[in-house]
Formats: C-alpha cells, structure tokens, sequence
C-alpha cells in the first residue's frame, strides 16, 4: 500500500530548499536573478559613489556619512535571508524620505530663517566677504592668472577663482579662503583647462555673471584678499573695512564709519541704520509667516493672491468637470456611430505638450499678431488686462484639463449599470432626474478623489500661469504680485526671479501652500469617504 503524502513536503528528486525561521522555505534563486541583484546593487554603490564626490569637494563629512549608511544598510537587507520581508520597503522608503519628507523638512527649516542673498553663510564668512570685497590694489601688488570656474551649475553655482600663481603653482579660491588645487590641467598660460570638481566657465557665461564676478573676493588672511581685474587677471590687496572682536564691529578706514554688528537681524549696521552687503543667516522664528500674515504691505498681496488662487483652482476643475463629463455622456451613447475617432479626437489636447500648448495659447492672445485679434478684428490687449488675462489663463488650462476627466468619466460611466437609469425611468423620472439622482452620485464616488487630485494640482499650477502671463499684469501698486499671480509663481519670483533672492521668506509661502492644499484634501477625501459610505 502506497504511504500518505505528507502536505508541503517535498517531493523526491527535488532540490533541498533553504529552512527560514518558522519553519518556511526559501528557494536558492536562479542564476539570472541573482546577476540582476549584483547589477542593481553595483549600480546603488555607483550611485552612492556619485553622490559622495560633491559631499567630499564640500567637506561635508555627515553627508558622507549619510550616503555610505544608507548604502551599508541596502547591501544588509539584500544580502541578509532574515530580512525577506524588509526588501519590498525600502525601495519605497527611500523614494519617499528622498523625494517628500527630506525637502518638506528642509523647507520648513529654510522658513524660519533669514536666508536670501546676503544672508548664507556664517557670521564669520560674512566678515571675511566684507574684508575681502573691500580690497584695493597696491602697488607691487601679487597677481595671479584667473580662470573662473564654478562648482554646479554655470548659471547658478558658486563662484571660484582657479589661480596660478607666478611660481606655477595652481589655487582655488572661494568665499571661504585659499586652498591649493593638486591635479589641475594647466597652460602654458597658466589659465587651468582642468580640475576636479569644478565647472570652468566659457567668457559668454563669465559676462552674464559679470555683476557676480566684480563683488566676488578670496579672502587671504587678516584684512587681505583677491579680487578680479578683468577676465584673465586677479591681484592680492589690502582690505580698506577691518573687524574688530572687541566691540565686535567693522570700520571702514576711508570713511571712518563705523559698524556694529547686529546678531538678531544678522547683518553689521550704522549709527543711521544703514548695513553691509554682506550678512549671515540667523534664525528669524515665525517672523517670515508674521510678515506675509501680518504686514499690511505683505498680507495684502498674499489674500488677494489667495483669494484668485482658489478662485483659479475651482473654477478650472468645475470646468474641467463639467465638460469632460458632458462630452463623455454624449459619447455614451450606444447608439452613436464614430464614437472611437471622436473620442480620439478629444484626448488629442492631452496628448500634446502642455509646456508647448501654453506657449501656443499665449501667442494666440499676443495684441499684435494673435489668433483671437486677427479673426475677430480687434486690438485687445488680454494678457494686459486683469480679468482678461485670467479668463486666457483659466480657458488655456481648461482647454488642456477637460481630455482627463473626459477619459476618468467615461472610465465612471462604463461601470454604472445602464439598467439602474432605466428602472428610474419606468418609476416615472425623467432624462434629468435619473441622472442627478442615479447616475450622478455614483459617478462622484469615483470621481470625487480625482477632483481632488485636480484641484490640488491647479492650486500649484506653475506652468499654466508662468507660461502665459508669468503672473502679470502688474500694478504701480503692487510690482511684485501681479494680477494672475498663483502662490507657487509669487513664491518663485521672491526665491529665484528678483534682484534679491528670499528663499527664507518664500520657504515660509511653500509651507504655507503645504498646509492650504493639505488641509483641503483631507476634507474633500473625507467628504468622499462619507458619499461612498452613504453609498
């Protein structure tokens, strides 16, 4: 008589399999896959390795640290059999801390500090640039061959003096002082082609940093420094403002003024109130949400910016809503001969780019040679007017949105039973009122999140306005909020597009935006949690 199977023994013949604890099995894996766990953790070291190089150039030895501990603990849970479960997290865990947690807490970090151009280092590299901007050439004074590199971008990087000196001898300089550059690619010049690290910037960038260029020095010691003289060519001086820790302030010896410094606002100030270029970053509380709440100069644009940002949101999704929906009732019906090109037809606007779609609408409303000029005869202005150039900003979004809820609701009719409107209309309802009282509300239930999702993103809509009007027209009133300004295009243009770049204040508005869109999603996905429970 045959003996019983045991249940989940193996059978005979078959590979040994590795015990887990508990009891459980786990196969030894197969040889491709274990070439592509080899492959995706050489390709995680390199991308540690990537990122460790930048961390090194600027010395930041916890970034180091950071980087070779995740990397460390991503080779324990896939090298490990007792972490199976562990490695279908950390993936998503470190997409998250990466992409969502780490720049929401650094923003809200950057909010309560006074960071903005003039304010980014330390007190004591604020007195150093002070020194060092204010040095003049002696006679017989050192020079060295200038090369101007950056580290990071040409455009926005920090500035570097790559220096030769007369002796052949290659430096780099920053706002931080002088260290000697080992590896360098030099000339016969003695202009550097090479270094490590460092983006060497061609004249054409150079020029479009000029402004830069001529405030930057390399502080050198006590009260001496090197700055630019042209292009080519930078020489060591003598600095004409001078620290003194005693009564910790700096005087500037052609003029005699005196300035004290001032560590609650972070800047050095006279005895008439008027301060140095150069500050450093302090931590200023609440004082950048105070401002935009509070100041009447401030508030004022921030509310009305609020006011047109929810308008704008609102009004775009409802849109949106509306004739998505209605083209997608029209097309539902069975009847209807063509459906599959006229539905290919509509989603055409979706299927184009929206950056270059918005450039399109905003040339259509040019003055002078626009498409709704031309064929209407006229000479408007509408991206000069307010009311106007919002109503080109909302149709230009609407005309571009209203292909996705058109796909999301014919997705949403598909699953309605097309039997449930025809009971209503045996119990005597009409068209109208099956819809509204039947169709209507399961649809919603489907469609709420997506609203949601929609207005959440027109709230941050930056390209549909920055494209089209980049936030104006612009009052006398008021030159730094215009007219379709949203809060993300106000807070760009306070970080990164005036003259003096607030990141600390904007930082403050992100986090505010943050808090906006946060809260109004939780009540709609709640309000949608309740219509699916009374469902």
């Amino acid at each position: 008589m045959a003996s019983k199977k045991t249940a989940g023994a193996p059978s005979p013949g078959a590979p040994a399999r590795t015990p887990l604890p508990g009891g459980r099995f786990a196969g030894s894996g197969s040889l491709a896959g274990q070439l592509v766990k080899i492959a995706l953790l050489g390709l995680f070291t390199a991308l540690g390795v990537w990122a460790v190089l930048p961390l090194y150039v600027a010395g930041s030895w916890w970034g180091i640290g950071l980087v070779v501990a995740v990397v460390g603990l991503v080779y324990w849970v896939y090298l490990s059999k007792r972490t199976v479960p562990v490695k279908y997290l950390v993936p998503g865990v470190l997409f998250l801390l990466t992409f969502q947690i780490l720049p929401v807490l650094y923003t809200m970090s950057t909010s309560v500090t006074n960071l903005s151009d003039g304010h980014r280092g330390d007190k004591e590299q604020a007195i150093a640039s002070i020194e060092a901007y204010s040095v003049s050439s002696p006679d017989g004074a050192q020079e060295y061959t200038l090369t101007v590199a950056v580290t990071g971008s040409p455009e926005t990087g920090e500035l570097v003096f790559l220096l030769t000196g007369p002796e052949g001898r290659a430096y780099a300089g920053t706002e931080e002082g002088l260290t000697e550059l080992d590896g360098a690619t030099v000339e016969p010049s003695g202009k550097v082609a090479e270094a490590f690290g460092y983006t060497i910037l061609s004249p054409t960038q150079v020029n479009a940093r000029s402004d830069e260029l001529q405030a930057f020095a390399v502080p050198t010691g006590s009260g001496t420094g090197i700055r630019s003289s042209g292009l080519s060519t930078a020489f060591e001086g003598t600095a004409t403002r001078a620290y003194d820790a005693g009564c910790d302030c700096i005087t500037d010896a052609g003029t005699g003024i005196v300035y004290h410094a001032d560590n609650e606002r972070g800047a050095f100030y006279d005895e008439d109130g008027e301060r140095l270029a150069q500050g450093w970053q302090v931590g200023v509380g609440f004082d950048n949400f105070a401002r935009f709440l509070f100041n009447p100069t401030f508030a004022s644009s921030f509310f009305s910016i609020l006011v047109w940002n929810i308008a704008f949101a609102a009004s775009v999704t409802f849109l949106v809503f509306v004739v998505g929906l209605a083209i997608a009732l029209t097309l539902h019906v069975p009847r209807l001969r063509g459906r599959v090109v006229y539905r290919i037809l509509v989603v055409l606007p979706y299927a184009m780019s929206s950056l270059a779609m918005f450039l399109l609408w905003r040339d259509m409303f040019n003055t002078d040679f626009g498409l709704f000029n031309r064929v209407l005869g006229l000479e408007v202005d509408w991206l000069g007017d307010a009311w106007s150039a919002r109503a080109a900003v909302i149709l230009a979004n609407v005309w571009l949105g209203y292909p996705y809820m058109f796909l999301v609701a014919t997705g949403a009719l598909q699953a309605v039973p097309r039997e449930l409107g025809q009971a209503a209309q045996i119990d005597g309802a009409g068209p109208w009122q099956a819809f509204r009282n039947v169709t209507l509300p399961l649809l919603m239930v489907a469609m709420t999140p997506i609203l949601v999702s929609t207005f959440a993103f027109n709230f941050n809509n930056f390209n549909a306005v920055w494209l089209i009007t980049q936030g104006g027209p612009f009052s006398p009133e008021s030159p730094t909020a215009g007219a379709t300004d949203l809060l993300i295009t106000y807070t760009y243009r306070l970080a990164f597009n005036e003259a003096t770049a607030q990141y600390g204040y904007a930082a403050a508005l992100s986090v505010m935006i943050f808090l906006i869109v946060s809260v109004m999603s939780v009540v709609s996905l709640s309000r949608s949690k309740a219509l699916k429970e009374v469902d």
